[in-house]
């Protein structure tokens, strides 16, 4: 963006008052991080953790004060709270749990209007079905008569439109907000509708997630019962930063049966304990084939293994899935099985596993929420 610099971010912000200290939050030394590419801004405002919510109207002016700056595309401020004194006697490990990484303190997680509960479709690497299965759970919670939005967080590789049967752009009526994309009674918004689907996203860490924050909390959601977030693959920074920022009620995690993606998922699932976003469960897609003519079970990644990893983990194993041309098919011409064959065991499974989280999330509203991950 020509002429904006990270100086007339600062000069902007410099104009805006912490009401209760009579200072601006720029020479309290509150702004951090900026981040300028491209039209996009993103930056942290660092608070005390107990002002969390009070000064949510600071960062919504803070916003509009780079929105208006010539040139902006977007803007993305994030609170995070300063970290809490370690209790006395309290041992190193239970101390930092869910500071970060590097110690760095937890931000505070705003909730997003209207919606209820997210849960994070996730897995420890790409190549799992992770978003197939993200689609799916949504078409099935759709199905038990929620109101249900997705999104899709795989900047990278953004596929949840093509297997909605999406295209287009998405219309802002006031120039600010989207307004999702619908198709199947779901909403969804997603990079691939903002870029052309041929068109590499070549973007670093703090540009991603100034754009998962714009998807998140720059849409026009409505009244949802659940936001399924298709996360992206791994557990890198992108990932970390996602839970930690994003109210998640919880992660249902996603592999394969094999020892290599088993290793990576556990990883997954010790990244979400570390921020303290309960796992819901863990879901083995490709458990086996099945072949269509003589009906033999064939265990191609070896079978089992997710369910003996949420064993051995104490996690709820919520099912499997198995390697099928149909699902394959159905996904990729947006048609997806639980939409299309509704009565065949691969959808029932699906809804099976969607009404098992939602048993969870209804049922850990007075306690932790909960989170599903892909």
């Amino acid at each position: 963006m020509a002429g904006i610099s990270q100086q007339d971010v600062l000069a902007a912000l410099a104009k805006i008052n912490d009401p209760v200290k009579g200072k601006d939050i720029v020479s309290l030394g509150m702004i951090q991080g900026i981040q300028v590419r491209e039209g996009h801004v993103a930056f942290t405002i660092e608070v005390e953790r107990a002002r969390a919510n009070e000064l949510e109207a600071v960062r919504r002016e803070a916003e509009k004060a780079i929105e208006n700056l010539p040139g902006v595309l977007s803007v993305t401020a994030v609170l995070t709270a300063e970290k809490a004194p370690p209790a006395p006697h309290s041992r190193p490990e239970q101390r930092g749990a869910a500071a970060g990484p590097a110690g760095h303190a937890a931000p505070a997680k705003a909730a997003v209007a209207g919606v209820r509960f997210i849960i994070a479709v996730a897995s420890g690497k790409g190549g799992v079905g992770k978003s197939t299965t993200a689609v799916n759970l949504a078409l099935a919670f759709s199905s038990l008569g929620l109101k249900i939005g997705v999104l899709d967080a795989d900047i990278y590789g953004p596929s949840v439109p093509r297997m909605l049967g999406l295209s287009g752009k998405p219309n802002s009526r006031d120039g600010k907000t989207l307004d999702p994309m619908e198709n199947y009674s779901l909403k969804c918004m997603s990079m691939g509708f903002l870029v052309a689907e041929d068109t590499p996203t070549i973007w670093r860490g703090p540009m991603v997630m100034s754009a998962l924050q714009q998807m998140l909390r720059g849409v026009n959601w409505g009244e949802l019962d659940v936001l399924v977030v298709d996360m992206p693959p791994g557990t890198g920074d992108a990932q970390l930063t996602m839970a930690q920022q994003v109210p998640l009620a919880g992660a249902v995690i996603v592999s394969t049966p094999q020892d290599i993606a088993l290793l990576d998922a556990r990883k997954g699932l010790n990244m979400f304990r570390r921020v303290e976003v309960p796992v819901l469960g863990f879901i083995e897609n490709m458990s086996y084939f099945k072949c269509p003519h003589c009906g033999e079970h064939t265990n191609i990644f070896s079978h089992g293994g997710a369910k003996a990893e949420a064993a051995k983990l104490d996690v709820e194993f919520l099912g499997e899935l198995p390697l099928d041309i149909v699902i394959r098919e159905t996904s990729d011409e947006g048609h997806p099985i639980v939409l299309s064959q509704p009565d065949s065991e691969h959808a029932k499974t699906y809804r099976a596993m969607a009404t098992r989280l939602w048993e969870k999330l209804e049922g850990g509203q007075r306690a932790a929420p909960k989170i599903v991950i892909d």
